[in-house]
C-alpha cells in the first residue's frame, strides 16, 4: 500500500510510489518490520508503520475508522494472516482473466471452508468475475 521495500528503509525522504496524493485519504497502517515515522500526505491520507502485527495494526485502524468499515489490503501474506487469525468478516475479489506470470497466490494453504466462509454473492463480465465471501 506504501512501496515495494522489502527490508530496512533505504531512503526515510522517499514518500511512497503514488505521488504527493494518494488514493486512500483516510488512514493507512502499513504493516512492516522497520519502524518509520509518520508520513502524511495530501488528500487526508497519513501513513502509519506498524511493527507490532496485524493486531495492533487492525486495532489502530479501528480506532482511526471511528465505526466505520475497516479495509485490509496488502500482499498475499497479509491477507492470508488477517484470514487465518479470523479478522476478515468479508472479502470482495475481483478476478481479471489476464495472465500475469507465477506471483504468489492469495489463497495458498488457506482452507475458506474450514475458516467459515461461503460465497454469498457473484457476478461475472466479460472484464472481470466478483466473488464476495464471508464468514458464517
Amino acid at each position: 500500500m506504501f512501496g515495494p521495500i522489502r527490508g530496512p528503509w533505504p531512503d526515510m525522504s522517499w514518500r511512497g510510489w503514488w505521488g504527493d496524493n494518494p488514493p486512500y485519504h483516510v488512514p493507512v497502517f502499513v504493516l512492516t518490520h522497520h519502524a518509520r515515522s509518520p508520513v502524511a500526505m495530501e488528500g487526508n491520507t497519513t501513513f502509519h508503520f506498524v511493527t507490532t502485527g496485524i493486531h495492533d495494526a487492525l486495532d489502530e485502524a479501528r480506532k482511526a475508522a471511528n465505526g466505520t468499515d475497516v479495509r485490509i489490503g496488502g500482499g498475499p501474506n497479509t491477507i492470508q494472516q488477517y484470514l487465518r487469525a479470523g479478522l476478515i468478516d468479508e472479502m470482495h475479489l475481483a478476478i481479471a482473466p489476464v495472465l500475469l506470470g507465477r506471483g504468489k497466490r492469495l489463497l495458498e494453504g488457506v482452507d475458506l471452508r474450514v475458516l467459515g466462509y461461503e460465497c454469498v454473492q457473484h457476478a461475472a463480465s466479460e472484464k472481470a468475475t466478483h466473488v464476495v465471501l464471508a464468514r458464517g
